[in-house]
């Protein structure tokens, strides 16, 4: 495992790639962790459920630009 001082310069190079560039290498290392089977199921039944309800009209879908918004809000910083 790399020191604290390792990690800090790997972070240091990391924030300095794009935007698209660090996108990618996130996609990477979550790819690269182990992935539980059980968990990924359950996210994509409630994936499923919850698209169903908007396909239904028992709930109304928000922006993204608004749901960001309200987030911004909640959370500053």
């Amino acid at each position: 495992m790399p020191t604290s001082t390792a990690l800090e310069a790997l972070e240091a190079q990391v924030l300095k790639l794009s935007a698209p560039e660090r996108a990618r290498l996130l996609d990477r290392l979550a790819a690269s962790l182990d992935v539980d089977v059980q968990a990924e199921e359950e996210w994509e039944q409630l994936a499923h459920a919850r698209q169903a309800d908007v396909d239904s009209g028992r709930i109304v879908a928000v922006p993204l630009e608004d749901a960001m918004a309200r987030l911004r809000a909640r959370f500053p910083g």
